[in-house]
């Protein structure tokens, strides 16, 4: 048996190669070539693939979680999504007056951590060269909208022509909360006030909390409809879908504000930007619903708890809240936190914090890591409360409204997934 050598073939260089061993390596070597000209040619695509962009649109007056789960669940129909924010105009002739102007909401909608683009003074209806203009310009995949009806004043969908199309596509309502119910609470509170109400002693948001809702009586004496305070379900699964999941790393610069960020807002935005840019991490004390009521009033606040957390968290500025954070920023909060610098703002609820004993900064301060910033808008909870007191009539007349409306989507809704 002749046995095989590397030598063997050294001596004889003409000798003729195996032709089994030249066919497996010429096998091997077209398949090696196949399969990385095939990943090359997916990295390409994958990489010239157009993404998939995606429109929703909307008033986002008086905005809530509602509204930012709505976007979040946009967003995961596509790779970029693009929002329309409503005109003071076309609101005013669809729906009444709005609450916030359309700069605040412009600043409300571009702080949602979802939303990658904002085009301002939106159509209320979707028409045909508006459409087009979606299409083109936009370059607009799908046209995104809730389950729930969206009528024009005619009656008819305000969505017909993008569904006609074949460019449509459906998500969830959120439950619990709508932008009437909002509304509805704080003409509540109004009443309860001016009528001098003291039937019962509890804050009226552990009423909305638990769907308690009243009627408003008429000027006839008459019950009006009741307006539907609460759905709210409260979640650990809805946290984490708004949580960013990431904490702060061993050297970040963790930054600490915090309040009842009660009727989330531009003001809220504005500050909560400017507290972020000082460091590496943003962490947001809120409030529990007995502390604010303690400090503001039996009727505040005016969204409870978890409805205030969501709507935090839903910032691009937030990295994390503590929920139910305490008032007194204590040395032992400061450490198990790692925070580097506590903030606040000159425009807020109580700006008489500086006077109070015990002063609820005053470790902080007396650590130099204290200090206040100008905020950007003179806007509080109250300034929204007042716009709504201001304009009482109009925004019941509008209520009682939509009110129909939400009760015919509550009688007929059916299950659709997220």
């Amino acid at each position: 048996m002749e046995a095989f050598s590397s030598s063997g073939l050294l001596s004889d260089p003409f000798r003729s190669p195996d032709p089994n061993i030249v066919a497996t390596s010429v096998i091997g070597a077209v398949v090696l070539l196949f399969f990385v000209g095939f990943s090359l040619w997916r990295g390409l695509r994958r990489r010239r693939r157009k993404p998939v962009r995606v429109y929703m649109d909307g008033c986002f007056d008086m905005m809530h979680y509602g509204h930012c789960n709505a976007l979040r669940q946009a967003r995961a129909l596509g790779d970029e999504l693009v929002v329309g924010v409503i005109s003071d105009e076309e609101i005013i002739a669809n729906k009444g007056p709005p609450v916030s102007s359309l700069y605040e909401r412009m600043t409300l909608v571009g702080a949602v951590k979802w939303v990658d683009e904002v085009i301002s003074d939106a159509p209320y209806a979707i028409n045909e060269e508006f459409m087009k203009k979606l299409f083109t310009e936009y370059n607009i995949d799908y046209i995104i909208h809730g389950d729930d009806p969206c009528l024009l004043p005619d009656g008819t969908d305000a969505y017909a022509i993008a569904k006609k199309a074949g460019r449509y596509k459906q998500i969830k309502r959120t439950e619990g909360v709508s932008s009437t119910d909002i509304v509805g609470r704080m003409l509540l509170c109004v009443r309860e006030r001016s009528t001098g109400d003291k039937h019962n002693h509890s804050s009226l948001q552990r009423q909305f909390s638990h769907g308690h809702g009243q009627k408003l009586d008429g000027g006839s004496g008459s019950p009006r409809s009741a307006t539907r305070i609460s759905r709210f379900l409260p979640t650990s699964r809805r946290i984490v879908q708004f949580s960013n999941g990431k904490g702060p790393g061993p050297d970040s610069r963790i930054i600490y504000i915090d309040g009842a960020f009660d009727l989330f807002h531009a003001g809220h935005v504005e500050i909560l930007r400017l507290a972020r840019d000082l460091g590496d991490f943003l962490l947001v004390g809120i409030y529990s619903d007995q502390t604010v009521s303690s400090v503001q009033g039996l009727h505040r606040p005016i969204m409870n708890l978890h409805e205030r957390s969501l709507s935090v968290l839903a910032c691009r500025y937030v990295d994390e809240v503590i929920i139910g954070a305490p008032r007194e920023v204590s040395k032992d909060m400061i450490t198990t936190f790692n925070i580097s610098l506590v903030v606040h703002g000159t425009i807020a609820e109580n700006m008489g914090f500086l006077k109070e004993e015990p002063n609820q900064y005053r470790v902080p301060m007396a650590m130099g890591i204290f200090r206040q910033l100008e905020s950007p808008l003179d806007i509080t909870t109250s300034t929204i409360i007042r716009r709504i007191v201001a304009n009482h009539e109009a925004y019941q007349k509008r209520n009682e409204k939509k009110e129909a409306s939400e009760r015919k989507y509550y009688e007929n809704k059916t299950h659709v997934s997220e």
